[in-house]
């Protein structure tokens, strides 16, 4: 028997003899291993859109040239790291950067501290921006619609240097407008950027401003792909907007829920520098002062690289095991998932 089988598109007819039928090759890793049937499929596919493989190539090449390549440098953590003898001729340490850190009297401050601005974030920035996607979807206005979404999203384009510094006119002790606003009334000034725990409030609403517009973009794109006849169904059962909300937007929008939940939780350690070292000051240095910022200060400034990527090294190895036991923790109770 030949290892050929006969095309089914090729019909037998009184003109068409058997000879004439073109005979397709069998798969030559029939049978064998899945590990040779994937790579006979891997070839195929890329002789067949070999185009479509060469348009994906810069970005394939991005990642690898900047994402993992630079991931071998982190041995930098396991070494007393010297410019002079390089990475890989550095002497070996082991685990003394991470004892460095874990013992250091400041690690449980630093970590309550992290946790606390990024837990606040999350339970108040989460949710909000669904909240505003289902009362955009709600309007019917078009105009005011449009102005509200412009107004929401026009904060997330302004640069967190300009972010902050609005931040600090508003709330500065003789110039800015809550206090303006004290001393009207008789009251006496605050610097409320003094106050160790304003600092978290300050934080996170100032954040919800800058991106609560922006994030609702994703849940106004998932409710726009609601079915329209739940709605009509639920009209004509006399449901009212509650009613639809809690029975059509939300059920309709929760797999993306789901799915931004589990990023949020997978970078709760991972809160950015930027805003919190510009907010910060010796005055609320006590609750401002987290694992990014620290890492500056202790590990670049002055030039201590090994313990500086180990201290990055373990904030990452704690933001991979919550986002894979959330992932599954989600997988569990829904059927929605990253993986």
């Amino acid at each position: 028997m030949t290892d050929t089988r006969i095309a089914c598109s090729e019909y037998m007819t009184p003109e068409k003899s058997l000879t004439d039928i073109k005979p397709i090759k069998a798969n030559p890793h029939r049978g064998k291993s899945s590990r040779s049937s994937a790579w006979y499929a891997a070839k195929v596919s890329f002789r067949r859109h070999w185009q479509l493989y060469l348009i994906l190539l810069p970005a394939v090449l991005y990642f690898i040239i900047f994402k993992y390549v630079p991931l071998t440098n982190a041995v930098i953590a396991f070494k007393d790291y010297n410019v002079i003898q390089g990475i890989w001729g550095s002497p070996w340490v082991g685990l003394k950067h991470f004892s460095a850190f874990f013992d250091n009297p400041v690690f449980w401050t630093l970590i309550q501290n992290t946790l606390g601005l990024s837990l606040y974030a999350l339970i108040v920035g989460f949710p909000l921006p669904i909240i505003l996607a289902i009362f955009l979807n709600e309007i019917k206005d078009g105009l005011f619609k449009r102005a509200v979404q412009m107004i929401t999203y026009a904060p997330y384009f302004i640069s967190t240097v300009i972010m902050v510094s609005m931040v600090i006119l508003l709330l500065s002790p003789r110039l800015g407008v809550l206090n303006l606003g004290l001393q009207a009334i008789g009251a006496k000034t605050v610097n409320f950027l003094g106050i160790p725990d304003a600092f978290p409030t300050i934080y996170v609403w100032s954040g919800v401003w800058q991106y609560s517009g922006y994030s609702a973009i994703v849940f106004l794109a998932a409710l726009a792909g609601v079915d329209p006849q739940l709605y009509e169904a639920a009209k004509m059962d006399g449901a009212s907007r509650l009613q639809k909300i809690f029975n059509i937007d939300l059920p309709g929008i929760m797999p993306v829920i789901v799915i931004v939940l589990i990023l949020n939780v997978g970078s709760i350690l991972g809160i950015g520098f930027e805003k919190v070292f510009l907010l910060q000051n010796p005055l609320n240095l006590s609750t401002s002062e987290v694992i990014s910022t620290y890492v500056y200060k202790v590990g670049l400034l002055n030039a201590n690289f090994s313990f500086a990527t180990a201290v990055g090294l373990f904030n990452s190895i704690v933001n991979m095991i919550l986002l894979v036991a959330v992932n599954q923790f989600a997988k569990r109770v829904s059927d929605t998932s990253l993986w």
